[in-house]
């Protein structure tokens, strides 16, 4: 039996992530960032599908601001996650309040294993340096960064890679930089010129005037 698609993208389809991106910024500049506006919406950020707003929830109702969201398109439905015990999970990362900051660390689902590509691989490295990249780049507590090295470590003990030499390597290289830094390097700044979509940073420049900082989740 033959069926034919009438309706949206082509899942798996070469154009279909950057026609749903295009789509997705039409939204956002048009209706999401007037919906934003008028619930005071502190903070709104978006990586493909997922999102995190920051409100004040003395200011604003999250659950108007999804019923709002859910009215754009009948093609589009909206369901919302809030903060428990003052965390909220945000793609692969733990945001969490406490009394005078907002600290993160490093978050994975349960159903998460500790397989990654073989030793045997010509690209074996690949998820090791990301692995470290993530625990260096993120904004993560001297605990957490701890936490994260052992989880590293018990990884590649547990796919039959020897720690020892990589931890090496990865020493190698953080002096190789540093030896680099200190030569003087001469470089050339090229504008990129292509309009800004950011909805972000649009909808984050206009809060710049108040003088409160926003607040996360409540």
């Amino acid at each position: 039996m033959r069926t034919v698609q009438t309706e949206g993208l082509a899942m798996g389809a070469p154009t279909s992530a950057i026609l749903s991106e295009i789509y997705l910024q039409f939204l956002e500049n048009n209706i999401i960032y007037n919906i934003l506006k008028t619930h005071n919406i502190k903070g709104y950020f978006r990586y493909v599908d997922d999102i995190l707003v920051m409100y004040n929830n003395i200011e604003s109702n999250i659950h108007d601001v999804l019923n709002d969201f859910n009215q754009i398109t009948p093609k589009l439905k909206f369901t919302i996650e809030e903060e428990i015990g003052r965390k909220l999970s945000f793609l692969d990362i733990t945001i969490q309040r406490e009394q005078h900051r907002i600290t993160t660390s490093i978050y994975r689902k349960q159903t998460t294993t500790d397989s990654i590509i073989p030793n045997d691989s010509c690209h074996h490295m690949a998820a090791i340096h990301y692995l470290y990249n993530r625990m260096h780049t993120y904004n993560l507590t001297a605990t957490d960064i701890q936490k994260e090295r052992d989880t590293i470590q018990q990884i590649l003990i547990n796919n039959k890679y020897d720690p020892n030499p990589i931890q090496d390597s990865k020493k190698k290289k953080k002096e190789n930089l540093q030896k680099q830094d200190t030569e003087r390097t001469k470089w050339a700044n090229l504008p990129i010129l292509v309009k800004k979509q950011d909805l972000s940073a649009r909808y984050l420049g206009n809060q710049t005037s108040n003088s409160h900082s926003p607040q996360i989740i409540p």
